[in-house]
C-alpha cells in the first residue's frame, strides 16, 4: 500500500496548537505521513507569543534537502516564514524540487504578534505565491496581499482573483472573519472559476491553529492526488469539526482539534457494539413489551463527537412488539433515526456526556414509577409550539427538547409530552449510554409487573 507523504515548512508552536504541531496532527487525521521543516521556534501559549527565534537559513534548506532526497514529498505547505531570507530559501527549494505547494500566508498570530516581518511581504508576493498550487489567506491577509478591502463575499472574490494574478493556481479566501448570519463562506478562485464552500460559523474560542490545519488538510489531500476543489471541500469539513470540538485549555484561544474527524469515525464501531448489547438484553426480557408505544420504540446513541443525525446510531424501523416480546426490526446503523436522535443531539448541546435516549409508552403509572426512581423529570406541551417551528419540517422535537431542558435548568433524565392532534403521548429517557437506559427500562418493567399492569395492558 502506498504511503502518501506531506511536508510542513513552518514555525514551531510550543503550546501545540498551531504551526508544525497542528499540521502534523492534521496530516495524521487524513492518513498521510507528515514530515516537518522548522523555520522558526516560537515561545507561545493560548494567550501570547513571548519569543521568536529564527532557524538559520542554511538549516532550513538542509531540512528540505534531507526529506526530499530520501523520503520524497507528494505535497507541501508553508506556514510561518518570518523573514525574506527564509522565504527566498524555501522558494528556491520549491523551484528545484517541483512539489505541489500550499501557501498559508501567516502574518499575525491570534494573540496579535507579527509572524511575518513587514519587509518580507514583498518576498512572499514575488517569490513564493507564484509557485503555489493553492494560497489560503484569511480576510485580513487577503486584503494585505491584494490591496482589496475584504468585508464580504464580494470583496473576497475580488481579492482572490487579484492574488491569482501573482501566479498562484488557486486562491482560497477564508470567510471565518467575514460577517454572516451564522454561516462562514470560503471563496476559492481556481482556473478562472469561483467555488463557494459554506459551513456553520461556530461561536467558539477554540480557534488557535485554524489556518494552519486548514492549509495542512489541503496539502494532505493534494498529496493523495485529490483535485483542488475537492481538497478544499474536505479541508472545510475537517476544520469545521476541529473548531467545534476544539480543546478548551489555557486562558486564551484554545487550539483546534484536527483529530476530531478521526476520533468521530473511530468511535462508531464501539457505539454500535454497545447498542447491539443493549438490544440483545431488551429482546431477552418479555416484560419490556409493556412499555413499547404504539409507534414503536427506538434506542439511540451518539458518538462523543456528534453534531448531526448521521452521528447517531439507532434501529431502522424501530423496536416493535412481536407475540409478547420485543424485536428490533433491523440491525442498528448510523443516521436512521429522525426522532429520538434529535433528543440526543439537543441534550448533548447542554451536557456532552448525555449521549443516549429511548422513547417509551406514556402512562400516568409509568410516570409515577419514574418519579419514584429519583429521576429528574421535565416536560413540554406540544400545543404551545410556535407556528413558525411547526411550519418547518423536523424542528418540533428540537423545540420540545429545548423547552424541557430550559424548564429543568439542565438536561433531565426524563422528558415527556401529552401528545397533540395525531401525535401519541410519549416519554423519553435520557442517559450516558444505552446500557444505562436498558437498566432503567428493566427496573421500570419489573415495577409494572409487580403492580399488575400486565393484566391491564
Amino acid at each position: 500500500m502506498r504511503v502518501f507523504k506531506a511536508l510542513t515548512i513552518a514555525g514551531s508552536d510550543s503550546g501545540g496548537g498551531a504551526g508544525i504541531q497542528a499540521d502534523l496532527k492534521t496530516f495524521a487525521a487524513l492518513k498521510v505521513h507528515g514530515m516537518s521543516v522548522v523555520t522558526s521556534i516560537t515561545a507561545q501559549n493560548t494567550v501570547e507569543v513571548t519569543g521568536i527565534h529564527d532557524v538559520p537559513v542554511e538549516m532550513v534548506e538542509k531540512q528540505i534537502d534531507a526529506v526530499v532526497s530520501d523520503i520524497g514529498v507528494d505535497a507541501a505547505k508553508t506556514g510561518m516564514l518570518h523573514t525574506s531570507d527564509i522565504i527566498e530559501a524555501v522558494a528556491g527549494r520549491v523551484e528545484r524540487y517541483k512539489f505541489p505547494l500550499v501557501v498559508d500566508p501567516v502574518m499575525v498570530a491570534k494573540s496579535g504578534a507579527r509572524l511575518l516581518r513587514r519587509e518580507a511581504e514583498e518576498a512572499l508576493k514575488k517569490k513564493l505565491i507564484p509557485l503555489a498550487r493553492v494560497v489560503t489567506p484569511n480576510a485580513m491577509e487577503a486584503a494585505v496581499l491584494s490591496g482589496v478591502k475584504v468585508k464580504d463575499v464580494k470583496g473576497a472574490k475580488k481579492a482572490a482573483a487579484k492574488i491569482s494574478e501573482m501566479g498562484a493556481e488557486g486562491v482560497v479566501v477564508k470567510g471565518g472573519h467575514l460577517p454572516g448570519d451564522g454561516e462562514a463562506v470560503d471563496v476559492l478562485y481556481y482556473r478562472d472559476e469561483f467555488h463557494f464552500f459554506k459551513g456553520e460559523k461556530i461561536d467558539a474560542l477554540t480557534t488557535h491553529g485554524t489556518g494552519c490545519s486548514f492549509s495542512a488538510a489541503i496539502a494532505a489531500e493534494l498529496a493523495k492526488g485529490t483535485e483542488v476543489v475537492d481538497a478544499v471541500e474536505k479541508a472545510k469539513e475537517l476544520i469545521t469539526l476541529a473548531v467545534r470540538f476544539g480543546l478548551k485549555i489555557g486562558g486564551g484561544h484554545g487550539p483546534v482539534n484536527p483529530l476530531a474527524i478521526l476520533y468521530r469515525e473511530s468511535e462508531k464501531p464501539l457505539v454500535l457494539k454497545k447498542l447491539i448489547e443493549a438490544i440483545d438484553i431488551l429482546e431477552g426480557n418479555s416484560a419490556v413489551s409493556l412499555i413499547v408505544p404504539e409507534v414503536g420504540m427506538n434506542l439511540a446513541v451518539a458518538t462523543s463527537y456528534a453534531h448531526e443525525l448521521t452521528d447517531v446510531a439507532a434501529i431502522p424501523g424501530r423496536i416493535v412488539n412481536v407475540n409478547g416480546r420485543v424485536k428490533a426490526s433491523h440491525c442498528p446503523k448510523f443516521g436512521c433515526s429522525r426522532h429520538v436522535a434529535k433528543y440526543v443531539l439537543t441534550a448533548m448541546k447542554h451536557n456532552s456526556e448525555v449521549r443516549s435516549a429511548v422513547n417509551i409508552r406514556y402512562s400516568d403509572e409509568i410516570l409515577e414509577i419514574l418519579r419514584g426512581m429519583n429521576l429528574k423529570i421535565s416536560h413540554y406541551d406540544r400545543r404551545r409550539e410556535p407556528k413558525e417551528t411547526k411550519a418547518k419540517e423536523g424542528l418540533s422535537v428540537y423545540w420540545g427538547a429545548e423547552e424541557a431542558i430550559r424548564k429543568a435548568k439542565g438536561v433531565p433524565d426524563v422528558i415527556y409530552h401529552l401528545g397533540d392532534w395525531g401525535k401519541e403521548p410519549m416519554i423519553i429517557l435520557l442517559g450516558r449510554d444505552p446500557l444505562e437506559l436498558v437498566n432503567r427500562i428493566l427496573g421500570l418493567a419489573e415495577s409494572l409487573i409487580e403492580g399488575g399492569v400486565e393484566n391491564r395492558v
